[in-house]
Order: C-alpha cells, then sequence, then structure tokens
C-alpha cells in the first residue's frame, strides 16, 4: 500500500494553461508521496509517452503513481498501478493484466462495493463522493463525513476519501478514519501547489492524531 494522507491528482483538465508534468513536478516538490495520473484531454500515444514521463518523474522521487481508468496505459507507462471506476475494466481483469505488484484500485459507493472490491483484487478503494466534487460531475448521493466513517469501519479494504475535499476538510476526512484523501480542485487551484499540498498533508495528520478524540 501507499503511506497515509494525501492523494494528489494530476489531471490536464483541472488547469490546462498548467503542463500536467508541470503539475507533477509541484506536487513532488511539496513532499507529495502518491498520485493519480488523469488524462482527458491527451489520449493515444500522446498519452502513452506522457504518462511514462509521469512514472519517471515519480520514480525519481520515491513517489508512487497510479494511472486513472487505462489499464492499458498504466501496463504501457510501467506505473505503480490503476484507479478504475464504474465504467472501466473491472479490477480482477486490472489484476490479470498488471500482475500481482501493482497497486488497483477501485471507486465504490458503499461498504458492500468495497467488500465486493475486494474479492475482486483491489488493494484499496475510492469512496465517494464525500462533499460536491469540484473537478468533475457525479450522479451518486453525498455521503457526508458521517457516511465516511460508517463505510471505513465497516470496508475489508483502505479507504481513501473523494470528492471535494480541501483543506478545510482535510482533519475532518482524517479523523473519520479515512487511510487518504484525493485531492484535485483545491490543490491544483491553488498559486502556491507544493505549499498546499504541504498543508494538505499536515491537516491529514492532525486528524489522524485526533481519532477518537470526542468533538468539543
Amino acid at each position: 500500500m501507499f503511506p497515509p494522507g494525501l492523494y494528489a491528482l494530476a489531471d490536464d483538465t483541472a488547469r490546462p494553461e498548467m503542463p500536467v508534468l508541470a503539475q507533477i513536478q509541484a506536487l513532488l516538490s511539496g513532499g507529495v508521496r502518491v498520485l493519480q495520473l488523469r488524462l482527458k484531454r491527451t489520449q493515444g500515444a500522446a498519452a502513452v509517452a506522457l504518462a511514462r514521463q509521469a512514472v519517471a518523474q515519480a520514480r525519481a522521487a520515491r513517489a508512487l503513481l497510479l494511472i486513472n481508468d487505462r489499464v492499458d496505459w498504466a501496463l504501457l507507462s510501467h506505473a505503480d498501478g490503476v484507479h478504475v471506476g464504474e465504467e472501466d475494466l473491472r479490477p480482477e481483469e486490472a489484476r490479470q493484466l498488471l500482475g500481482p505488484q501493482a497497486l488497483v484500485g477501485v471507486t465504490v459507493r458503499s461498504a458492500e462495493e468495497a467488500q465486493a472490491a475486494r474479492a475482486a483484487g483491489a488493494d484499496y478503494v475510492g469512496l465517494g463522493p464525500i462533499f460536491p466534487p469540484r473537478s468533475k460531475q457525479v450522479e451518486a448521493p453525498l455521503l457526508g463525513l458521517a457516511g465516511l466513517a460508517r463505510v471505513v469501519v465497516a470496508s475489508p479494504l483502505p479507504v481513501v476519501a473523494i470528492g471535494g475535499i480541501g483543506l478545510a476538510s482535510m482533519r475532518g476526512v482524517a479523523r473519520a478514519g479515512a487511510h487518504g484523501a484525493a485531492v484535485v480542485s483545491d490543490l491544483l487551484g491553488a498559486e502556491d501547489i507544493a505549499g498546499r499540498a504541504r498543508l494538505l498533508q499536515e491537516e491529514f495528520l492532525r486528524g489522524v492524531q485526533e481519532r477518537g478524540i470526542p468533538d468539543a
């Protein structure tokens, strides 16, 4: 698995004026140790070439890089793994293609889906939306922190919270028991991405320290 805390996304649609490789460099400079590469505008051979460069950047910084959705791109770029959604290859198929050492994450909406993901060979689940997402539209009920906490208790796999998470909610997500928190807009929209990454990680770790402490 990967270390707890900030699960950062580099996205070619979130900040089009900033190349993805520049986003990744800023994230790595901020101490990010697990990244997901989400490419929607870049396709085909250009996407594979970009993914290979991103993997090299991450490896040089001893960080993990996973590919969003595209198992073929993850395979061709020698990424550390893949994160698949409801409309992508099933996790057992991703595992078959990528092998036992790869990280496979699956988007889920409930504890029951998390249990099914484990049976299918996933290593972790991305649970959401916790709050209203800002980077893409998701047709699913909001879980909130209470819903996140309920699923965390029942999930057999580590949970990465997804959906609308930022600096103001990072500590609460950690207190709810999440292994990590995926952040896009709050992170890539910052003027100082590296500095924002450090603040987000610090807030998450504060929340971990506060787990089990009743609210005042």
